[in-house]
């Protein structure tokens, strides 16, 4: 069993007076409503049979899986990398109007790349591959605490509120694993 887990809510005004963007951005932590949100989760989440808790490198990811791990009682194993977010521009140099268009171009031509053509951004093949080999590592039963564009490439699920919980099953035929 996995139940995927997106993070709570983040607060980016600090990072914005700063003038922080590109992977900056992922030291957000969570604002009061994504900590609430996170508790809230750990509250649901603590008959729920995972016996350990793995996350996204990512801040806001990081501070749910405590905040989930301080309500369940479950120690939090592993951080890993394969679990992070969506790249909107594999320079790492973006600002958020290119990471909204880059956003929106992703969600026009529903997470692939066109025939023939190449983006900055991450294809949802790449973003499922990772986060299938990550989950691969990881024994189970197990809360995965990472991002929505992971859940979506993994589950085909679109509306991923903050701090929803989302049961997978690992494939395991090949044709999945590519999906």
């Amino acid at each position: 069993m996995i139940l995927l887990v997106r993070h709570g809510e983040a607060d980016g005004t600090q990072l914005d007076a700063e003038g922080w963007w590109g992977p900056a951005r992922d030291f957000a932590p969570l604002s009061a409503r994504g900590i609430h949100q996170a508790k809230d989760a750990g509250r649901r989440l603590r008959d729920c049979g995972a016996e350990h808790i793995i996350a996204s490198p990512m801040t806001r990811a990081l501070q749910t899986a405590a905040l989930i791990a301080a309500e369940t009682h479950l120690p939090l194993t592993a951080v890993d990398v394969d679990l992070r977010e969506w790249l909107p521009d594999n320079t790492l140099t973006w600002r958020t109007p290119e990471a909204l268009a880059a956003a929106e171009d992703r969600k026009r031509h529903n997470g692939t790349w066109p025939a023939g053509e190449t983006r900055t951004w991450e294809p949802h093949t790449s973003v499922r591959h990772r986060a299938l080999t990550a989950l691969r590592r990881h024994p189970t039963p197990v809360i995965a605490v990472c991002h929505s564009v992971v859940i979506e490439t993994l589950t085909g699920t679109q509306t991923i509120p903050h701090c929803s919980v989302h049961p997978f099953t690992l494939p395991t035929d090949e044709v999945s694993l590519s999906r």
